[in-house]
């Protein structure tokens, strides 16, 4: 029986990237397979109280100075070359998520994944601004207008609030997060504990 990793997402973590591309390494060695739940980051951080790493250690000395030394040395581990921090970070991923929750619908979720974290942090594109979503994502294949148009869907935006609640019920405070069953992982420095718990099942 296929092993499934439930995969809490938002494309408004660099982070998120990250572990998108090193979990491509641990599906093909374990053979599992991956479910990606589009869920508002904003959204999770509201319902725990919880913030973004350069604020919630922003006054803690040399914190955030390793963080960005441990994100070299995963770009470097990773061979992520492409990567490019986002001129205009943090942007608002509210119209991304609920387009990808659009993209499900639609049968084409990893396509506008994969689009839209290279649009993110590879082209360095400003993807809350609407102008820049609606040419970005019709250059890269899909009806960037019509998708702007659903993100006001309210069933759309109903199974993104829904998404959202369930991953905060399940004790989700960050992304990327993880499961296994019942068992989280949070943060791409997991993915060895979650390449265990997979090969342990």
């Amino acid at each position: 029986m296929t092993k499934t990793v439930d995969f809490i997402f938002d494309f408004a973590s660099p982070n998120a990237y990250f572990a998108h591309k090193a979990l491509a390494g641990v599906l093909e060695r374990t053979g599992a397979q991956a479910n990606y739940i589009p869920c508002l980051l904003g959204g999770i951080f509201k319902a725990t109280g919880n913030q973004a790493p350069m604020l919630a250690f922003a006054n803690v000395k040399g914190k955030n100075a390793y963080m960005m030394l441990e994100v070299g040395r995963f770009i470097k581990k990773h061979k992520l070359t492409k990567f490019r921090m986002n001129s205009a970070f943090p942007v608002n991923s509210l119209m991304l998520i609920r387009a990808a929750i659009a993209c499900e619908q639609d049968g084409r979720l990893m396509e506008f994944i994969e689009a839209s974290l290279r649009l993110m942090w590879e082209d360095d594109k400003k993807m809350d601004d609407p102008a820049v979503f609606v040419e970005e994502l019709t250059n890269a294949g899909f009806d960037g207008a019509k998708l702007l148009e659903r993100t006001q869907d309210p069933k759309v935006k109903a199974i993104l609030s829904a998404n959202t609640q369930a991953a905060v019920d399940r004790g989700v405070f960050g992304v990327p997060t993880f499961f296994v069953g019942d068992e989280m992982f949070f943060g791409k420095e997991r993915l060895g504990q979650l390449e265990e718990e997979i090969l342990r099942q």
